[in-house]
C-alpha cells in the first residue's frame, strides 16, 4: 500500500459519516445474508426495523456507561414491544396504554440525553411492533425478532467502540474547531474599513455562528463528560480535555470586542491596518481548520507560516502608525493595541495545541448528571408541570398518537400505523422544528414513493431487492442528520422493499402517502393547539436569563482582577452559561420567524436586543481575555465602583424583563461617568483597558433598558 493510498484511507476513515455508514453496512449484511441463505425472508423486516430503532436510540458513552445504557434500552424495548402484542386485541386498553406510555417515555427524557434517546427508541420499537401486530401468530415472534436486530447492532457497536474508543472525542473536538473557523471568518468581516459596515446585520450573523460554536463546545464537553468520573477526566481523554480547554480560551478571546468597530473604521479607513487585522483573523480561521483535520486524523498539528507572517506584518503596520504620533489616533491606537495583544495570545494558544499537557489549576468538568435514583426522580418531578417544555411535548405527542390510533380504529385504515410513525418523527418540541420536519417528511415521502415504484419495477428478483435494502439502510443513516428530506425519501424506498419481501410492495404505496399526510396534520395540530409554546412569550424570559448570565460572568471576571487569572470551575461555569444563554436567545428569535405571523411580536426589537446582548457578551469576554491582577489599590477601587453601578443596572434590567418591580431611579444615577473620568494614562495599560470596556458596557445600558421596557409592556398587554 502506497503512502498516498494510506493517507486517503485515513481521511475516509476519519469521516464520521463514512465511519458510521460502514458500521451500518456490516450490521445490515449480517441481517440480510443469513436470511437470504436460509430463505427466511419474512424475518428481514422486523430484524431491519430492530436495527434502525437501536441505532436511532444509541448515545455516546464510555464502555461501561454504554453497557448500562444497553441494559436499560433492552428493558424498555421489551416492555414496549410485548405491551403492544398483549394489548393489541383490546382497543380501549391499547389507547389508554399508548397515551400513558408515550407521556411516561417522554418524561423519562428529563433524566438526561441518554434517557431521552432510549425513550424515543422505545416509542419507535412500539410502533414498529404495531406495523406487524395484525399478522403476528403469537406474542413472542415479532418482539424477539425486533430485539434480536437491536442486539445485533449493539453487539457490533460495542465492538466498534472497543477498537476505536477515542474516535467520538476526536470527531467532536474537530467539529468544535471547525465551528470556531466559521465564526472567525464572520468576525473578520467586522474589520473591513467601511464606515457603513452594517453593524447590526453582522452582529446577528456573528450571534448565530457563535451559537453554533457554543453548541459544538457543549457537545464536546458532553463527550468528555461521559468518559469522566463525576467530572474528573483521566487516561486517554486527558489530552483531549486540555485541547478542549484551549478551544474554550481561544473562543473567549475571539468572541471579545475591544471597541466600536465603526469608530475604528472612521479613523483608519485610509490605512491598511484593519485589512491586516482581517487577514490575520482569516489565517487563524484556516489554522482552526488545520487543527480540526489533524485531530480527526490523529496526527500532529503543523502550523502554517501564513499566520506567523500575517502577525509580523500586522505588528509592522502598528509600529508605523504609532511612529506618526497622530494625536487624533491616540485612543483608537490604544484599542488596536489591546486587540493586537489579544491576538498574540491566541497565537500562543495555537502553538500549544501539540503540547496541551500544561499544568491546570482546575481540570474538572461541571457534572450535573443525575447519578442516583433519587436524583433521577427529582429531575422528572421538576418537569411535571405544564410550564415545562418537556411536559408540554409529552402531552402533545401522547395526545397526537392516541388520536392517530383512534382514527385508525374508526376508519379501519390498512397499514394505518404509519400515521403514528409520521407523527412521532414530525412532532417536535417547538413549532419551528415541527414545520421544518413537516415539509421534509412530505416531500421526502413523495420522492421516495416515485423512486421506489421505479426501482421495484426494475428490480423484481429477490437478491436485487435485498441489495437495495442494504444500500438504502446505509444511505438513510448517512443523510439522517445532514438532510432529513433525503433521509425520508431513502427510508420510504427501504419500506417498500421491506414489504415487498412480505408480498406487499406495491400495496403499501397509497397507504404510505395517505398516512404520512394524516400523521403530519396531527403533529402540526398538536403543536399548534395543545399547550402551544410560542417563542414570543418566552423571549423576554430568555433575555432576562441572558442579562443575568452576562452579569454573573462580569462579576466572576472582575473578581479575578483582584486575585489574578484562574480558569477555575466557577469561572468556566459562568462563562459557559453566558454563551449558552446568548445562543438560546438567538435560537428562540430565529424560531419565532418560522411561527405564524400573529405570534411574531416585536421582531425588529428582538433582533436589536440580540445585537446589544451579544455586544455586551463580547465586551465582557474582552475583560475575561485580559484578566490580570491589579496591584494598585486606588485603581482597583475605581474598577470595583464602576462595576457595582453596572451590576445594579443589569439587575434592574433583568427585573424589568421578568416583569418585576423596577426602580427607575437606578438609571438616573450616572456616577460611573465621573469615576471613569478619573482614568489617567499613568494608570497603566491594564487599567486603561478595563475602564474602557466598563465604559463601553455602561454606554449601552440605557439602550438595553429602553428595549426591556418595550418587552415588559408587551408582556402585560
Amino acid at each position: 500500500m502506497t503512502v498516498k493510498t494510506l493517507v486517503s484511507f485515513r481521511h475516509i476513515w476519519a469521516s464520521k459519516t463514512i465511519n458510521y455508514s460502514l458500521l451500518i453496512l456490516i450490521t445490515m449484511l449480517g441481517v440480510v445474508i443469513p436470511c437470504w441463505y436460509f430463505k427466511q425472508y419474512s424475518a428481514i423486516t422486523p430484524l431491519v426495523l430492530g436495527v434502525i430503532a437501536a441505532a436511532l436510540a444509541e448515545t455516546d458513552e464510555n464502555l461501561w456507561g454504554r453497557f448500562k445504557a444497553l441494559t436499560l434500552t433492552f428493558i424498555c424495548f421489551a416492555i414496549a414491544s410485548f405491551s403492544i402484542e398483549i394489548l393489541y386485541p383490546y382497543p380501549t386498553l391499547f389507547a389508554i396504554g399508548l397515551f400513558c406510555s408515550t407521556f411516561a417515555f417522554i418524561m423519562l427524557g428529563a433524566v438526561g440525553t441518554r434517557y431521552a434517546s432510549i425513550a424515543f427508541g422505545s416509542l419507535l420499537i412500539a410502533i414498529y411492533t404495531m406495523l406487524g401486530a395484525e399478522q403476528s401468530a403469537d406474542i413472542w415472534t415479532q418482539p424477539i425478532l425486533l430485539l434480536s436486530g437491536a442486539a445485533w447492532f449493539y453487539l457490533l457497536s460495542l465492538l466498534w467502540q472497543t477498537l476505536w474508543p477515542m474516535q467520538p472525542v476526536q470527531l467532536s473536538l474537530a467539529q468544535t474547531f471547525e465551528q470556531l473557523s466559521h465564526y472567525l471568518h464572520a468576525k473578520s468581516n467586522r474589520f473591513h474599513p467601511s464606515i457603513d459596515n452594517r453593524s447590526q446585520a453582522m452582529r446577528i450573523k456573528e450571534a448565530s455562528l457563535n451559537a453554533n460554536t457554543v453548541e459544538a463546545l457543549e457537545l464536546c464537553r458532553n463527550t468528555l463528560l461521559v468518559r469522566s468520573k463525576k467530572g474528573h477526566v483521566d487516561g486517554p481523554s486527558d489530552r483531549f480535555l486540555r485541547i478542549y480547554f484551549l478551544a474554550q480560551d481561544i473562543h473567549e478571546r475571539l468572541s471579545s470586542s475591544h471597541y466600536r468597530y465603526r469608530d475604528l473604521a472612521g479613523h483608519f479607513e485610509r490605512s491598511d491596518v484593519l485589512f491586516r487585522f482581517k487577514h490575520l483573523l482569516q489565517t487563524y480561521a484556516q489554522e482552526c481548520q488545520r487543527i480540526a483535520s489533524s485531530i480527526r486524523l490523529n496526527q500532529p498539528y503543523i502550523r502554517s507560516q501564513d499566520s506567523v507572517i500575517a502577525l509580523d506584518e500586522l505588528q509592522g503596520a502598528m509600529s508605523h502608525l504609532q511612529q506618526q504620533n497622530n494625536p487624533q489616533w491616540q485612543q483608537s491606537l490604544a484599542q488596536l493595541q489591546y486587540l493586537f495583544n489579544n491576538l498574540c495570545t491566541v497565537d500562543r494558544l495555537l502553538n500549544n495545541i501539540n503540547n496541551p499537557d500544561v499544568p491546570s489549576i482546575d481540570s474538572v468538568l461541571d457534572d450535573k448528571a443525575a447519578h442516583t435514583a433519587k436524583q433521577m426522580w427529582q429531575r422528572v418531578r421538576d418537569n411535571l408541570s405544564p410550564s415545562c417544555l418537556l411536559f408540554r411535548h409529552g402531552a402533545r405527542l401522547a395526545t397526537a398518537l392516541t388520536l392517530g390510533y383512534l382514527i385508525i380504529q374508526a376508519f379501519s385504515i390498512e397499514h394505518g400505523f404509519w400515521i403514528l410513525l409520521t407523527t412521532l418523527f414530525v412532532c417536535q418540541p417547538n413549532f419551528s422544528s415541527t414545520k421544518q420536519k413537516l415539509f421534509h417528511r412530505i416531500s421526502g415521502t413523495f420522492a421516495g414513493l416515485i423512486i421506489g415504484v421505479i426501482l421495484l419495477t426494475m428490480i423484481p428478483e429477490v437478491e436485487g431487492q435485498l441489495l437495495v435494502i442494504v444500500v438504502t439502510s446505509v444511505l438513510f443513516f448517512a443523510f439522517r442528520l445532514q438532510n432529513y428530506a433525503y433521509a425520508t425519501a431513502i427510508i420510504t424506498v427501504l419500506v417498500l422493499f421491506l414489504f415487498s419481501q412480505l408480498g406487499a410492495g406495491y400495496a403499501v404505496i397509497v397507504p404510505r402517502l395517505i398516512d404520512t399526510l394524516i400523521g403530519s396534520v396531527l403533529a402540526v395540530a398538536a403543536v399548534y393547539f395543545i399547550l402551544p409554546d410560542w417563542q414570543s412569550k418566552k423571549i423576554p424570559s430568555l433575555m432576562a436569563s441572558a442579562i443575568q448570565a452576562n452579569n454573573d460572568y462580569l462579576g466572576q471576571t472582575i473578581a479575578q482582577y483582584r486575585v489574578g487569572k484562574a480558569d477555575d470551575l466557577t469561572y468556566r461555569i459562568a462563562r459557559r452559561a453566558a454563551h449558552r444563554h446568548d445562543a438560546n436567545l438567538s435560537a428562540a428569535i430565529s424560531n419565532m420567524l418560522a411561527e405564524p405571523g400573529k405570534y411574531q411580536l416585536a421582531v425588529n426589537e428582538s433582533f436589536r436586543f440580540l445585537t446589544l446582548s451579544h455586544a455586551l457578551l463580547s465586551y465582557v469576554s474582552a475583560l475575561g481575555a485580559h484578566r490580570t491582577q491589579l496591584n494598585d489599590a486606588t485603581t482597583h477601587k475605581l474598577v470595583i465602583d464602576a462595576y457595582q453601578e453596572i451590576h445594579v443596572k443589569l439587575v434592574a434590567i433583568e427585573k424589568v424583563l421578568r416583569d418585576e418591580t423596577f426602580d427607575a431611579k437606578v438609571f438616573d444615577s450616572n456616577h460611573i461617568q465621573q469615576k471613569l473620568s478619573q482614568w489617567r494614562e499613568s494608570d497603566g495599560t491594564s487599567a486603561q483597558m478595563i475602564l474602557q470596556q466598563l465604559h463601553l458596557i455602561h454606554r449601552m445600558l440605557p439602550k438595553i433598558e429602553t428595549l426591556s421596557q418595550t418587552f415588559s409592556k408587551s408582556n402585560r398587554s
